[in-house]
């Protein structure tokens, strides 16, 4: 592999595999909101939220990290700007104290914010507007849920940044099943371990919280209780259990793919546990975790952050190949468990995010094991069947095209039954 291409993987890596900490939705939005804070210089006394469709889509119905068991925009705007700290990234509100949440709850009763929808812009859109009796405040995140595109004071702007679109294509566009191949099996594992064992501490970390804890439905530990002692088992309710938590308002971080700590999860738990229970070396460890975070992230590429498309389907799919992996499977077999898994599991859609994600990453990791089981037994879907075609690689590119073009007539459906009562920004 040559150097540039070398190089691309590992920028790919550092930059989408990050910590961040609750459903990344309502943390953007208190990222947006933390930062317009500290551009206004005080607390402010009026707070308008516009987001974008998908955004109010995932975060609805998800419990916010340290505000005591609150949801939605209005109190992730307002808990970002109450204890918000945006130096600190998508961890902007690990520093909330109980204080911090119980002054949220007040200030979201008083009616401090306003949530409008914004139409017409990326799926991935936040406006944060801020104000009090001497100044005013703007801050916009589009496209990437720590990317702050847009600054304003008092009318004057600070900051204005292009899109990044073209930049995360020119840059993932190199991606394919070959060379992510290729690169997992000859990357320096000196380039990649940091990134990838804080992966695993923080999602390990996290799923364990969610077997111990009552957190939502409890689809981790439902798994276990109703399940056998088997590795499919086991990996299956690891992945969930850290949805679990994860939804349900547990502070503790994740190490995310493609903009999601659920795809984080679901892509990785499952392979980190295939790999206890075959005693494989960590060096081989971490090649099936760079695979399957490559991998995952290559699907997205064509799917986009947010869309209609549940993306524990592309993360489970992409654990799949990674548990191929650690059998030391071939390349053929690698990528007909892939085929397999995505012919299955590819018509679930996503209606925010909430309790019943876990359950979803937990139909996605079933579906890419027995993607697996068939594969290595020489049974695979074929091409015309379906959106399965002559090669991996564009089955792939299929379930992508319907996902990002196919689903948007599905995606505003789905919105407009979730967010009837929203108000919608005309400016």
């Amino acid at each position: 592999m040559d150097n540039k291409l070398y190089n691309n993987y590992l920028e790919i890596l550092k930059t989408e595999l990050k910590p961040a900490m609750g459903c990344t939705e309502p943390i953007a939005i208190a990222l947006a909101s933390a930062k317009c804070r500290e551009v206004l210089g005080s607390m402010p006394t009026k707070i308008t939220a516009i987001c974008s469709g998908n955004i109010i889509k995932n975060v609805k119905a998800v419990l916010v990290p340290n505000s005591n068991g609150q949801k939605g925009v209005e109190v992730a705007a307002v808990l970002g700007a109450v204890a918000g700290d945006s130096s600190l990234g998508l961890e902007v509100i690990s520093k909330a104290s109980d204080k911090d949440a119980e002054k949220t709850r007040e200030l979201v009763n008083d009616g401090i914010c306003t949530v409008k929808l914004k139409e017409g812009v990326d799926n991935l859109y936040i406006r944060i507007e801020e104000s009090n009796e001497d100044n005013s405040a703007v801050v916009e995140i589009v496209t990437k849920h720590d990317n702050i595109t847009y600054i304003e004071k008092n009318g004057e702007v600070l900051h204005k940044q292009e899109s990044i679109l073209k930049k995360e294509a020119s840059t993932k566009n190199l991606l394919n099943l070959k060379d992510i191949y290729e690169f997992a099996n000859t990357v320096k594992i000196s380039d990649v371990e940091d990134v990838i064992q804080k992966q695993i501490d923080y999602n390990t970390a996290i799923s364990e919280e969610g077997l111990k804890g009552d957190w939502g439905e409890s689809v981790g530990k439902t798994t276990l209780e109703i399940g056998d002692d088997s590795i499919r088992t086991k990996a299956i309710a690891r992945a969930a259990a850290g949805s679990d938590a994860r939804m349900n308002g547990c502070a503790l971080p994740v190490v995310i793919n493609a903009g999601s700590g659920n795809q984080g999860m679901a892509c990785t738990l499952p392979v980190f546990v295939y790999a206890e229970a075959l005693k494989v070396n960590k060096e081989k460890l971490i090649r099936a975790l760079i695979l399957t975070n490559l991998i995952a992230i290559h699907q997205k590429k064509y799917i986009g952050d947010l869309s209609a498309y549940c993306g524990a389907v592309s993360a489970g799919s992409a654990a799949g190949y990674g548990i191929a992996y650690l059998y030391d499977e071939s390349f053929d077999v690698i990528c007909d468990t892939l085929t397999n898994s995505l012919a299955t599991n590819s018509g679930i859609v996503c209606d925010g995010a909430k309790s019943s994600c876990a359950a979803k990453i937990a139909s996605s990791v079933n579906g890419a094991i027995l993607g697996y089981e068939m594969a290595k037994r020489g049974r695979h879907f074929r091409p015309g069947e379906g959106l399965v075609a002559n090669k991996c690689e564009d089955t792939v590119k299929n379930i992508g095209h319907i996902a990002k073009e196919g689903m948007k007539e599905t995606d505003i459906e789905i919105l407009n039954i979730m967010n009837k009562n929203i108000v919608k920004d005309e400016k």
